[in-house]
């Protein structure tokens, strides 16, 4: 589309550059997410699930296709619902007595007087941890956040492609808003679970009054749960005061450090990877086997369907759009398969490179992800749609600007790909933020900056010829 809309080989270029930034940041938390639910089922190291992973991606990808994917990932969101959602059922039932997630949230917890948000609460801040509902973000930041996940979805390329397995434009737009609502039960599933997951958590290692002696989970007696996760090396244990108990608690909060010290505490000695909580939450609330298998098959279904999908974006960018629409387009059918192939070979190495040496969390990759997107691809879509005196000139300066600052921002605050470099160079600090806007929410301000190009620069040179001009018009009256 970029490249037809605004005539450019050079612009088809820099949308298959973007399109490269967003894909690789956005597989590299998938891969990790891959290579968790390996490592965990399989009960090997990170690095080996991970391999395992990657294989098993390559082959559902190359052998799949697009049509191929998109089948199968019907019945992989089936199991992703189910997945997410019964044991959230289980676990909130089990807290509160009531069997709504949602509802669950705001119900009181079994045997106490206490809302399930004030129990978390009251367990977390008696360990120097911050309140679970009090923000540490300015409300600039949530909002540049919230837009950016917005905004970016609409420039997701594995997202966008997926309009191209349907037959007409009016399939498109029913298929997107049924999407929407399941997007929704998903979502709205999610703060609950993360909620119980944090109290069950605590719960779990902290048994009995804060500060008693015999108030922390003995080391030897730890659940099996426990015991699984260790051979990940997703979940360690340090017994730093040498008293054969696990003290989980915040040794940042320097408020707390004298109280630490009075309970004899030497440091929190349990380190939790947060990218097992999903997973883990089930094993933690001593759920039935199966509901704890069932999470496991949503995990990898949703791990193999978006890095699959992924996966595809980045070799038919490379094969197709690169090597025949730009470098050699006498190239044959048979030859851009190959190179297809090739290259998914090369990015999934890449990958799964990324996906053992995470520069964040995977919800936090995935947020830098949405904002690239937002920064970049969307507005030339936007723009490209709703007026037709962008011109390739600006919608090229326009894209530059919006990938190169706003990925710069990341690595400088966060380190995305060149850690080997020695990035990030600052603290991740709102002291040190623009503005206050975390790495999280800059693509907002990537996407302004985006389109204010966009419009500078097709203003101070030639407008669209005339026939890119009545294209706009026929893609805004499909047939």
């Amino acid at each position: 589309f970029i490249g037809d809309r605004y005539y450019s080989k050079t612009a088809r270029i820099v949308a298959v550059i973007c399109l490269l930034f967003i894909s690789f940041t956005y597989i590299a938390g998938q891969m990790r997410g891959v290579g968790i639910v390996f490592s965990r089922f399989l009960e090997v190291p990170i690095g080996t699930g991970l391999i395992v992973g990657m294989g098993i991606v390559f082959i559902y990808a190359v052998l799949g296709g697009m049509k191929g994917i998109t089948y199968t990932q019907i019945a992989q969101y089936c199991v992703l619902i189910f997945a997410f959602t019964v044991p959230a059922i289980f676990i909130a039932f089990q807290l509160t007595g009531n069997f709504i997630p949602q509802v669950a949230f705001a119900s009181k917890v079994i045997g106490t007087d206490l809302y399930l948000i004030e129990r978390l609460n009251q367990v977390i801040v008696d360990l120097g941890f911050p309140n679970y509902t009090e923000s540490q973000r300015s409300t600039l930041d949530m909002f540049c956040i919230t837009a950016a996940l917005m905004i970016g979805t609409a420039g997701l390329p594995h997202v966008i492609v997926r309009f191209f397995t349907v037959p007409n434009v009016s399939d498109a737009r029913y298929s997107a808003g049924w999407a929407l609502f399941f997007i929704g039960i998903l979502y709205l599933t999610a703060p609950a679970i993360g909620s119980m997951a944090r109290l069950n958590l605590t719960d779990t290692v902290q048994i009995g009054v804060v500060g008693d002696a015999e108030g922390n989970l003995v080391y030897e007696e730890r659940p099996e749960w426990f015991r699984t996760w260790e051979t990940t090396g997703l979940l360690t244990f340090e017994d730093k005061n040498n008293d054969g108990r696990v003290q989980y608690y915040d040794d940042s909060n320097p408020d707390f450090e004298a109280q630490a010290n009075a309970y004899g505490w030497e440091g929190n000695e349990l380190v939790i990877d947060r990218d097992i909580m999903v997973l883990a939450n089930p094993e933690i609330a001593n759920l039935p086997a199966w509901v704890i298998a069932l999470i496991a098959a949503g995990g990898v279904a949703a791990a193999l369907s978006t890095a699959a999908g992924l996966l595809l974006v980045i070799s038919s960018s490379i094969s197709h759009d690169l090597l025949k629409g730009v470098i050699a387009p006498s190239i044959t059918e048979s030859q851009e398969l190959f190179a297809g192939r090739i290259s998914a070979a090369v990015a999934i190495g890449i990958a799964g490179l990324l996906g053992y040496y995470p520069p964040a969390f995977v919800a936090q990759v995935v947020a830098f992800a949405f904002g690239l997107a937002a920064a970049s691809l969307f507005p030339v879509l936007m723009l490209g749609i709703f007026t037709k005196t962008i011109n390739k000139e600006g919608a090229i300066a326009g894209m530059l600007t919006g990938l190169i600052f706003t990925y710069g921002y990341i690595e400088f605050f966060k380190g995305l790909f060149l850690q080997w470099a020695g990035t990030p160079f600052a603290a991740d600090t709102p002291d040190n933020w623009l503005f206050g806007i975390s790495p999280e929410g800059i693509g907002i301000v990537g996407m302004i900056l985006n389109i204010t190009v966009a419009v500078i620069v097709s203003k101070l040179t030639n407008p669209p010829p005339e026939e890119v001009q009545n294209l706009v018009e026929e893609i805004r009256h499909p047939q």
